[in-house]
């Protein structure tokens, strides 16, 4: 085993405080932060089976009500209410209520997030902190639960892989696009249980917000989390949102990887996922002209403010086809202020969209449902059968500027044929 060290081994070396980690190594790990979702009221119900009232570092804890916001039913609407009590009487700082917008991007907005950190979270998709250079992975609400006592869990030193990127991608085409054909080539288990490093020049040239999209989509090939290395990029993000106190992580030159992935972005061309795998990827012009019911722009993975400015590129001047729902459902509190002011919001809704408030939305099942029959065009990360509505209904996913250039026509479309769209 070589002794230069991944991103993966350094992390945990410093959240476990054991030294020269090897893959496969199962070590007890302290992570910097646990999030919890809407349904954090699980964590806090078994501690009331448990008798536990004492925590092992509550600033620790982050708390985010962003699956089902606002309540839908008196059941959510107790939930709520439950973990909004739980927070005010433990002392959580850390606490986003339904107004805030979905997790992962709350965290960031607010500077918790930082460079070599470990953070833990009811939700996949946790993998997108590492666009910050942080260790984020996902796990269940009994993990949380263990954490908030004990501070601690275990966790096996994961293999890795690097995936260059060169090239610049050409007209309509974005990083999800990217992220598709490479989760189309490696298969959703490609890299099960690996912590996924990107590099490259093109990596190196995106924004964070795209590097979160980098990072997030990483979980639908089986990551255990995603990195890339921060750089200017990053520390400029980190002292726009107040972050500090933080030592910069990065792998060593000659790290040891389980394959090394290389992709030609100058090669590529606006992907779409095809029902109901994210992994079943065809270029745009194989399924173009596929007629669908609904589009929906939102979720962690593209509901950014960069995100929304693209769609609302495409669509300014247009209209969304008769017969067709665009739903926009920004990422949080803070894209949709930025979106308003600056006119982003309103070409959005001139066009024809419905702008509902931030959070998950659509995507985690909170408004947005199907018919049997119907299609929807979406910018989140999953397509599984029954996720929007009924399970005789189809999901599509493509970056923002797909969706919209599907909104005005009716059916999938290529941005590139709709107008000159510039990363």
């Amino acid at each position: 085993m070589s002794a230069e060290k991944t991103f993966a081994q350094k992390a945990l070396e410093r959240a476990s405080g054991e030294q020269d980690l090897v893959p496969g190594q199962i070590v007890d790990a302290y992570p910097d932060l646990y999030m919890s979702h809407t349904a954090s009221w699980r964590c806090i119900r078994t501690l009331e089976k448990m008798g536990v009232e004492r925590l092992y570092d509550v600033d620790r804890i982050a708390m985010v009500m962003d699956h089902i916001s606002p309540a839908q039913t008196a059941k959510t609407a107790a939930d709520h209410q439950l973990c909004r009590e739980f927070a005010a009487k433990m002392g959580v700082k850390h606490f986003f209520d339904v107004n805030a917008g979905i997790a992962h991007i709350v965290l960031m907005e607010h500077g918790l997030i930082k460079p070599g950190e470990l953070v833990i979270g009811t939700d996949s998709h946790s993998t997108i902190y590492g666009a910050l250079g942080a260790l984020g992975t996902g796990v269940g609400f009994s993990e949380i639960t263990a954490a908030w006592v004990t501070g601690k869990l275990w966790m096996k030193v994961p293999q890795s892989i690097r995936v260059e990127i060169s090239g610049e991608l050409p007209p309509g085409t974005y990083p999800k696009d990217v992220m598709l054909r490479l989760i189309g080539d490696l298969g959703a288990d490609g890299a099960t249980y690996c912590s996924v490093e990107f590099g490259g020049s093109f990596t190196d040239s995106m924004s964070v917000s795209e590097r979160m999209t980098f990072c997030n989509l990483a979980m639908e090939m089986g990551a255990k989390n995603a990195f890339v290395a921060p750089d200017q990029t990053t520390v400029d993000y980190l002292a726009q949102v107040g972050a500090r106190d933080y030592e910069i992580m990065l792998p060593d030159p000659g790290a040891e990887y389980r394959n090394t992935v290389t992709v030609d972005g100058s090669a590529l061309s606006p992907q779409v996922a095809v029902p109901h795998t994210v992994d079943n990827v065809v270029g745009v012009g194989e399924v173009a002209g596929t007629k669908v019911d609904q589009v929906f722009i939102g979720s962690c993975a593209n509901a950014k403010y960069d995100d929304l400015a693209i769609a609302a590129q495409v669509l300014a001047g247009h209209r969304v086809a008769d017969g067709v729902r665009l739903i926009v459902t920004p990422a949080s509190a803070s894209v949709m202020a930025k979106a308003a002011a600056e006119g982003i919001v309103t070409t959005l809704i001139e066009a024809g969209a419905m702008i509902t408030n931030p959070g998950c939305g659509a995507c985690a099942g909170n408004g947005g449902a199907m018919a049997d029959g119907e299609v929807t065009f979406s910018t989140a990360n999953r397509n599984f059968q029954g996720r929007m509505g009924s399970y005789d209904s189809k999901i599509y996913l493509g970056s923002p500027a797909t969706a919209a250039a599907t909104a005005i026509k009716g059916s999938i479309a290529d941005p590139a044929e709709m107008m000159a769209v510039a990363r």
